[in-house]
């Protein structure tokens, strides 16, 4: 066992870029430690630290121990493609708990792939890819429908937003794609997703595809995440995105599925019947929103794209709606689908239900240990086992 006090020299480089990479100031990390600023401002000088502090320091940045033994930074990126933009500013570099969360997702999903593929038999999903941008939003968005079974008016016959946006969730599982809407890093409720980081991402499978959605974000806006995720889904591109409904993205396919989200969630012509029976009213933008379960934002773009409304009439009510974000924010929240403080129905949107029951049923036929499903899961022993009855599923 290696004396506790056993000094080591490291890169200082490295402890530097251990704290900036889970944006600490030296205080902040100094606060962490239990340790004086002055301390962490020497580690990063010198590099000379104790073997028990730098395990310490890797686990107060959430950094693979190992990693603070290289010669430099590494070059950390993201496993899948970046969609993201924030104006002509240069994007950060992925979090912790970014990396981390889709590193889980991709081990959800390249487990169910096999599972899917070679134990269930199940043919490729055809959907998965299907489409490309030469097809055009709207196509896109009228097979997003089709395959999920949706009618029009689905978002109208529903009660509230918490609810529709549930029920856009079963619909998207029932079709073969796992969904997943979370706002923690797995169960840690002490490493909160950053909304401003990102808003979701979509993992291509054609077994067994996947949506991630922060659940930090307010539920309308979920709606329309949900919504643009899937679409990357239909054409087959995996990455990350950060795009709200209130900005005008750059990347061409962020654009795109905009535009295919918009389309799915307010189909045209029925947004327009939809209109003529609100724009009178003083509030049409919130009327519209109401009835398709979307951001007034939403509708008041969709009201621009269509030509039922001048960009005079929309950059005005934009203004005041981002002006007003937070009582909007709280407008659109409709309640909370993740649960709220409640353990188990917070699991049922963090775990995919399909997920879930695929798991369950592998562990009963021996197929894969429990420390694997506990892993799968993000959930303890105890946890896993009331999981079937929790989350209604028959084993």
């Amino acid at each position: 066992m290696p004396n506790r006090r056993l000094t080591i020299t490291l890169q200082p480089a490295v402890l530097r870029w251990a704290r900036e990479r889970a944006s600490l100031t030296q205080a902040e990390l100094a606060k962490k430690m239990a340790v004086k600023p002055e301390r962490v401002a020497a580690w990063e000088q010198s590099g000379e630290i104790s073997v028990s502090q730098a395990r310490r320091l890797a686990k107060k940045t959430y950094t693979p121990e190992g990693f603070l033994y290289l010669r430099e930074p590494p070059d950390e990126r993201l496993p899948i493609q970046d969609f993201r933009t924030v104006g002509d500013a240069p994007l950060r570099r992925p979090s912790p708990d970014l990396l981390e969360t889709v590193y889980a997702m991709q081990r959800r999903q390249a487990w169910m792939s096999e599972e899917v593929a070679l134990y269930y038999e199940e043919a490729p999903l055809q959907f998965v890819g299907a489409y490309s941008d030469a097809d055009g939003p709207d196509a896109v968005a009228a097979a997003m429908r089709e395959t999920l079974g949706l009618q029009r008016g689905w978002a109208a016959s529903q009660p509230n937003l918490p609810i529709a946006l549930r029920f856009l969730r079963d619909r998207i599982e029932a079709a073969g794609v796992m969904a997943v809407v979370n706002g923690v890093v797995g169960n840690n409720t002490s490493r909160k997703l950053d909304l401003d980081e990102f808003r979701g991402f979509a993992l291509v499978d054609e077994y067994a595809p996947l949506i991630f959605i922060n659940n930090a974000d307010y539920k309308a806006a979920q709606m329309f995440t949900m919504a643009h995720e899937l679409a990357h889904i239909f054409v087959g591109e995996t990455g990350v995105s950060n795009a709200d409904e209130t900005q005008s993205p750059s990347h061409k396919s962020e654009i795109f599925c905009n535009s295919a989200a918009a389309e799915f969630l307010a189909p045209a012509d029925e947004f327009a019947d939809v209109w003529r029976g609100v724009r009178e009213s003083d509030a049409p933008f919130q009327d519209a929103a109401r009835h398709f379960k979307v951001s007034a934002i939403v509708a008041a773009r969709r009201a621009l794209d269509l030509r039922l409304i001048d960009r005079v009439k929309f950059s005005a009510f934009y203004e005041d709606y981002r002006s007003n974000m937070p009582a909007n924010a709280k407008e659109a929240a409709g309640g909370g689908a993740g649960g709220g403080g409640d353990f188990w129905a917070t699991q049922n949107w963090r775990i995919s239900r399909r997920f879930a029951s695929a798991v369950i049923c592998a562990v009963k036929e021996g197929r894969l240990l429990y420390r694997e499903a506990y892993s799968l899961t993000g959930l303890n022993g105890r946890n896993f086992a009331k999981l079937p009855g929790k989350m209604g599923i028959i084993q």
